[in-house]
């Protein structure tokens, strides 16, 4: 995609990146709603519908930036509000429910590469915007994924790894959570980011090639 100008791209990973953030959060509000806490469901959050998750920052102006500098693909939407105490069993069911958004992501990316498929099957003029779309929403969601499967509360990865550590591990790993983003732009800024997803994100790719 690099031959692509900075309109093209844009038009490109539009969808991708709106689905992928929006239906991130969704699925979290969904399976805290599954599991007893029907605090995102009253905020209006169990839908699909992307204006009740996008974040104007997160989820447009800094992924825009991230295309036109040609970097890592960074964004998020507005955090689903999760009352963690109201699920039926807080500590189990935070690993589903924690779980829930990285799933979505790694559906998502089967989807888009269903499509990456038909569109190569096509192979015409018409479908080359199409497998240029997929590309970018199997790209997206993969990084996505791997990101939050990353142990760093607030990230999802942390949340789980909280979810099955002993109490009094997990109580103080719970401590890092104040610091999580500090800790992931150290990490971004010292290269130590890409390092640490570039193995989940090759094995993600694997099993996708594998899959389709």
């Amino acid at each position: 995609m690099d031959e692509l100008n900075l309109i093209q791209k844009i038009a490109v990973f539009a969808l991708p990146v709106i689905f992928a953030i929006t239906g991130h959060e969704a699925a979290h509000a969904y399976m805290a709603r599954y599991f007893g806490d029907n605090t995102a469901h009253l905020a209006g959050r169990t839908t699909f519908n992307p204006i009740r998750h996008i974040d104007p920052i997160g989820t447009v102006l800094l992924p825009l930036l991230c295309l036109a500098v040609g970097g890592f693909i960074f964004g998020w939407a507005k955090p689903v509000p999760v009352r963690f105490d109201k699920l039926r069993q807080p500590k189990r069911d935070m690993l589903w429910v924690s779980a829930a958004g990285p799933g979505a992501n790694l559906l998502m990316a089967v989807l888009w590469a269903l499509l990456f498929k038909l569109a190569l099957a096509m192979s015409n003029d018409y479908t080359e915007p199409m497998a240029l779309m997929a590309q970018a929403g199997i790209l997206i969601n993969v990084m996505l994924m791997v990101l939050n499967l990353l142990p760093i509360p607030p990230l999802d990865g942390g949340r789980m790894l909280m979810s099955v550590l002993p109490n009094r591990q997990a109580w103080q790993l719970s401590r890092l959570e104040p610091y999580g983003m500090w800790i992931l732009i150290g990490l971004m800024a010292t290269g130590l980011l890409s390092v640490l997803m570039n193995p989940l994100v090759k094995a993600s790719y694997r099993f996708l090639n594998a899959l389709i």
